[in-house]
């Protein structure tokens, strides 16, 4: 009976706000879909949810595929190939992604440029994903967020 209580006796009354932890730049794993088991970076949240979207989604973007080892040996043109970034942009729902403790800073960087509404837009948002994902790694930020999750 005497459990341990997660949340204040405020908190625990039906209707009450919890405190939101999804916010921009949270790393995600994505556990259904086409994409289960892979990292990803919360862009925009909506808890409420929307008409296309009539529950609580955020807009996330990832790594589908993941830079390749790369050794001192290989040629200019085969490492370049081995350490591009293929990322994915998805709408995808609260419960099918689990939050975890470290996050991006994004910054601006997609601040108002990241559009899903058709598939011109959605090509050059995932453009943009895949320019800041490469600075990124290129630049040593963020290392074990460009490593294959292994579980």
């Amino acid at each position: 009976m005497g459990g341990l209580w997660l949340f204040t006796s405020e908190q625990r009354k039906v209707g009450s706000p919890l405190v939101n932890f999804l916010k921009g730049g949270r790393v995600v794993l994505v556990l259904q879909g086409r994409f289960a088991g892979q990292k990803a970076v919360i862009i925009q949240n909506s808890d409420t949810g929307n008409t296309t979207h009539p529950y609580g989604h955020c807009v996330i973007a990832g790594i589908s595929k993941y830079p390749k080892r790369v050794h001192k040996r290989m040629g200019r043109l085969k490492i370049t190939r081995r350490s591009r970034i293929h990322p994915f942009l998805m709408v995808c729902n609260h419960k099918h992604i689990l939050p975890t403790r470290y996050s991006i800073a994004l910054g601006a960087e997609f601040k108002g440029k990241i559009s899903l509404s058709d598939p011109t837009k959605r090509k050059a948002s995932k453009a943009i994903v895949r320019q800041v994902f490469q600075r990124r790694y290129y630049a040593g930020k963020n290392k074990w967020f460009f490593q294959k999750l292994k579980f």
